[in-house]
């Protein structure tokens, strides 16, 4: 029953990983990477289709991790709990996984986005960069205290986080200058400090996802053939957003191509994003229970997660400095990138098996 039970999900993760890989490998071998979908400034544009649809598959990403966070938060714990594990040992897990993923933000992923700067020669210091380690670890150890929360109560907070950073800009904007509301809901950008991910604007998500675990623990069937009705009506209110152009756009489609309409704003998740990305992400779970022979493979870089993220920006990093110092075109980066998944594949299958091997206390198995 475990198996069957987080198979949808770890398909799905393991899904949004590879999708995530291309949006990096265009980063360190293409070097085509756009700037990023930002609330305000300059706002990323497309002549060509294929750069386009190369970022949007990977708005599934970040929502989709931190949706299933919030799941596997919930499954885990029901887990633990059948093993003897007190809620305070279920507590202490969750906040110290969550302030590794910080610190591994700060040591380990900062660096790797340097590695073309570093080994090129540039030498060049970045300010401090809070991306989506950050946010998923600091939402996780906001989550930990929520999962007690009453569902009606955590479905009002959840909603309402997702909220704040567009009425925050629409009507505080002086307030985005502050470190505090950089941290926690509106993205910054200054000379000392950037950060994509601020914890509260995520949040939400993580929420949503740890009421998700709650309904796959009662009725796992009903969970998952309902993903796809949910997803699609997240769709449905995706479209008739963009089309008003009003609240929950944070900036409008700039014409009307459909390129444009797609085009929504990441930092922070405007609502449309969220239901964009996050209604694909459900769809494609539901897919996942009818698909084993799909959701199979996919499940071995979905149950690595950490470990994929880690290694993977090594892999893409070195082989962008090693073979593409000038980068490369955007059609040449994609075979590239399908090699990388070859190789992280083998890795993941043979740290998932260690990793089972390990106890269930075991940090080895946080990745």
């Amino acid at each position: 029953m475990p198996e069957k039970r987080l198979l949808p999900l770890d398909a799905l993760r393991g899904l949004i990983m590879i999708v995530m890989a291309l949006d990096h490998a265009n980063a360190f071998i293409a070097h085509a990477h756009p700037p990023p979908e930002f609330w305000s400034g300059s706002f990323p544009t497309y002549r060509y289709t294929i750069f386009f649809v190369t970022r949007l598959v990977t708005h599934l990403a970040a929502p989709g991790f931190f949706f299933l966070m919030g799941a596997g938060m919930t499954l885990f714990a029901d887990s633990r709990r059948r093993m003897g594990w007190t809620e305070g040992a279920i507590l202490r897990h969750f906040v110290v996984r969550g302030v590794i993923l910080i610190l591994l933000q700060l040591f380990v992923e900062n660096p790797a986005w340097q590695i073309a700067s570093i080994l090129g020669g540039g030498g060049r210091v970045f300010p401090v960069y809070l991306g989506v380690l950050y946010g998923l670890g600091g939402a996780m150890i906001l989550a930990a205290g929520l999962r007690p929360m009453p569902t009606k109560l955590l479905i009002a907070l959840s909603f309402t986080l997702m909220l704040c950073p567009e009425l925050i800009i629409r009507f505080a904007r002086g307030a985005t200058a502050s470190t505090l509301i950089g941290l926690l809901l509106v993205p910054t950008f200054n000379e000392t400090m950037t950060v994509y991910y601020p914890v509260l604007a995520w949040l939400g998500l993580t929420g949503f996802g740890l009421l998700f675990g709650q309904w796959v623990l009662n009725d796992r069937l009903g969970a998952y053939r309902w993903s796809a009705i949910m997803g699609i009506g997240m769709l449905i209110v995706f479209v008739a957003l963009r089309l008003l152009g009003g609240f929950g756009n944070i900036r409008p489609a700039a014409d009307g191509g459909w390129i444009a309409f797609l085009n929504v704003v990441k930092y922070p998740p405007s609502l449309v994003f969220v239901l964009m990305a996050l209604g694909a992400d459900l769809i494609l779970l539901s897919l996942f229970t009818r698909v084993e022979v799909l959701a199979r493979p996919l499940a071995v870089f979905g149950r690595s997660p950490l470990f994929f993220y880690i290694v993977h920006l090594g892999l893409y990093g070195l082989i962008g400095v090693a073979a593409f110092p000038s980068g490369t075109g955007l059609l040449q980066m994609y075979p590239v990138w399908l090699m990388g998944l070859v190789i992280l594949f083998g890795a993941c299958w043979a740290y998932g098996k260690f990793k089972q091997s390990q106890p269930p206390e075991s940090l080895w198995r946080l990745a």
